[in-house]
């Protein structure tokens, strides 16, 4: 026997995409159902938040226990064996916007459970162990839409929604459904990364940034946490990672030997203290956001590199804004569908505005502006925005990095050579696809 319970909306996933949204619907007085098919807490990258996120996160009433299980970061420094000068580094307060000097770096495990739980004292009912095996729309059943769940606890259950949200990440339920995925043709890394101790931080108020290092293969990432650990790892060309004839530990091991010599020195007493994971071809998007009576949130929409740390931002971003587009459309408002596509151009607009930095980060032009940016017209203040997260329009930053973008072409043609040597390099990895990951989107 099946179960059948009604809700107003149902959101399926509960990872900093679902539970924004749950909550803010949650907070409209909406009946909403939240389901995740692992438990809390559990291990996730993507530590480094940005500054952007805070005013959500005062909005969910989470400040004081976001500054409680994290560690301020003031900025991020980028680094190179070999340009001139060897280190750079954007602080938030030099922003655009001066009113949000820091971010923080949190373990992903707590942050995500944090906002699981305060999505239900908002009122949103949230089940865990429970995975959507199949949805019916209510173009198929002409009533409601009909969601099917199965758990230990509650065994095979329908739920009936009048709007179901998708918010399961890289596990893309609905895109994998209806073949809506496409992987971004232009980016084909793969990364390998794990938690350490006994890493050297930055010095006094810095020892809360994230440090990112050129080398041959990517470019490597720090990221410190609270109370000593440091997530690193290192984002590579698949053709690299594809390599590998030892086991991830080691294989992580040899790829920091790599690191420039600073770097190097910071690791030399690193002790690992959990899995090491490696995972590939994750940039990609959908061909539909949306639709009659569902919308994707999040990842389960698009997933980029993790240069610049956005998934967290966009995945929060994403559920606030669709919370009100939800509730218009639960209240048969007029102009639902103009409201649709004004979401769809903003997270595009996000998207976009990091993969091109993205897309060119590993560049002999783009390592030179951001190892010596210099401020003419405020443009290093407006890449400093970009860090920051203001990638959805802000005109003060969007004629500023048109002139960057100028800067970067001109570099290029200065430096053709190298620039045609990373270009055909990029090419060549854009048809390779890494087979070696070890998380369960890279082995389902």
């Amino acid at each position: 026997m099946q179960a059948m319970e009604s809700c107003d909306v149902l959101v399926v996933g509960g990872g900093p995409g679902g539970s924004t949204v749950s909550a803010f619907l949650a907070m409209q007085g909406w009946d909403v159902v939240m389901v995740d098919k692992a438990h809390h807490p559990r291990f996730h990258i993507g530590e480094s938040m940005l500054p952007k996120f805070l005013p959500i996160v005062e909005k969910l009433g989470l400040l004081e226990e976001v500054d409680k299980l994290g560690i301020p970061k003031p900025g991020a420094d980028f680094n190179s064996a070999t340009g001139t000068p060897k280190r750079h580094d954007f602080f938030f307060r030099n922003a655009m916007d001066k009113s949000l000097p820091h971010a923080y770096e949190v373990r992903r495990s707590a942050f995500d459970q944090l906002l699981f739980e305060n999505s239900k004292k908002k009122g949103t009912r949230g089940f865990e162990g429970v995975k959507v095996t199949r949805v019916e729309f209510a173009s198929e059943t002409g009533a409601k839409t009909r969601v099917h769940t199965r758990s230990k606890e509650r065994g095979k259950q329908v739920w009936e929604c009048r709007y179901f949200v998708d918010a399961t990440g890289r596990d893309t339920f609905l895109a994998n459904e209806y073949k809506f995925k496409r992987k971004n043709p232009k980016h084909q890394t793969a990364a390998i990364y794990a938690h350490f101790e006994n890493v050297a931080r930055r010095p006094g108020d810095n020892a809360g940034n994230i440090s990112a290092y050129w080398f041959e293969h990517g470019w490597m990432w720090m990221i410190p946490l609270k109370d000593g650990p440091m997530s690193m790892g290192a984002v590579c060309d698949p053709e690299y990672l594809k390599s590998r004839s030892v086991s991830p530990r080691e294989f992580l091991f040899q790829t920091l030997e790599m690191a420039p010599p600073e770097m190097r020195s910071r690791i030399k007493d690193a002790k690992l203290i959990n899995e090491v994971r490696a995972t590939g071809n994750y940039s990609y998007q959908c061909t539909r956001m949306y639709g009659d009576g569902w919308l994707m949130v999040g990842d389960a929409y698009a997933f980029i590199d993790p240069i610049f740390s956005s998934g967290v931002l966009m995945a929060m971003t994403n559920g606030m804004h669709a919370s009100e587009i939800i509730s218009a459309i639960l209240k048969n408002q007029p102009g639902t569908d103009a409201m649709l596509r004004k979401y769809q151009k903003m997270v595009h607009k996000g998207i976009t505005t990091f993969s091109w930095f993205i897309e060119r980060f590993n560049t002999p032009g783009m390592q030179r502006l951001f190892l010596q940016p210099g401020n003419p017209l405020r443009i290093e203040e407006a890449v400093t925005s970009v860090l920051a997260g203001d990638v959805y329009g802000n005109p003060k930053v969007e004629w500023r990095l048109q002139l960057f973008k100028l800067l970067y072409y001109f570099h290029s043609v200065m430096d053709f050579r190298n620039a045609w040597r990373a270009f055909r390099r990029r090419v060549r990895t854009r048809g390779i696809n890494f087979t070696g990951g070890t998380t369960e989107q890279d082995v389902a």
